[in-house]
Formats: structure tokens, C-alpha cells, sequence
């Protein structure tokens, strides 16, 4: 018969939760959990959608977005439905929260697209960084 390695049981290392340090962090762990679980909503067309149908929790808004009737819609069916929204600096931060980027083989970003909106349909899990975002918005 053949011999029997002995198996060690290897011990289970909690990670430790990334602590936020400004809403800035906690937003984008917050959108990156969400796109995780598939809960992050891209796009006018389904962020408009989402917003009407109140199947969104919040909405994230580029300050710099070009058209400002794009502005006016998503304010207002955030405004209409009661949906928290938040806005960031750049159209380009906010394509690399999420997740709008291809890399290369060497893990470099080959390519970062824009992106005006996007809305949270599932925060996923419950971090400390969600309960930063939502004690802010409060």
C-alpha cells in the first residue's frame, strides 16, 4: 500500500477590515463591495431606470459630467424618490471604482473609460466603511 502523507491543518487568518479614512475611501470599498456582489448599476439608461422603479439605494454622481441635463435628470429622480446622492470630483475616479478599467497582462490599466452615474442596487456586506458612508449622508 501506498503511504500516507500526514495532512496539517493550516490556521484560519482573519483579514482584517480595511479601515476608511474620509467618505472618498469609504466610497470606493463601498462600490467596490457592491460590484463584488453585482449590485453596482452602470450606465444613464439603467441608472435612470433603477431610480424611477426605486430599486436603488444610492447614486453616485461625476461633478465634472459634460451634459447638464444629464445632471438635471439624475438629480431630480434622486430627488423624487428619495435616493441618497453623493458626488465625486472626476468622471475618471469614479470609472476605476468601478470597475470600468482593462489591464494587461503585467496587471498595468491598459485602458480607463469615463463614467458620469452609477447607482447601488446591493451593498453587499455590511462594512465599516458602508456604516462611515451612511452615517455621513444622515
Amino acid at each position: 500500500m501506498a503511504e500516507e502523507t500526514p495532512v496539517v491543518a493550516v490556521p484560519a487568518v482573519a483579514v482584517a477590515e480595511v479601515e476608511p479614512t474620509s467618505v472618498q475611501d469609504a466610497l470606493r470599498i463601498v462600490l467596490r463591495k457592491s460590484l463584488e456582489v453585482n449590485g453596482l448599476i452602470r450606465g444613464l439608461s439603467e441608472v435612470a431606470r433603477s431610480l424611477d422603479r426605486r430599486v436603488a439605494h444610492l447614486c453616485v454622481l461625476a461633478e465634472d459630467c459634460d451634459d447638464e441635463g444629464y445632471k438635471k435628470l439624475i438629480t431630480a429622480l434622486c430627488k423624487q424618490n428619495n435616493i441618497d446622492l453623493v458626488e465625486v470630483p472626476e468622471k475618471a475616479i469614479l470609472a476605476e471604482w468601478a470597475g470600468l478599467q482593462k489591464f494587461d497582462a503585467a496587471g498595468n490599466a491598459k485602458k480607463t473609460f469615463k463614467c458620469s452615474c452609477v447607482a447601488i442596487r446591493d451593498f453587499g456586506e455590511r462594512t465599516k466603511a458602508l456604516e462611515l458612508l451612511l452615517s455621513n449622508l444622515q
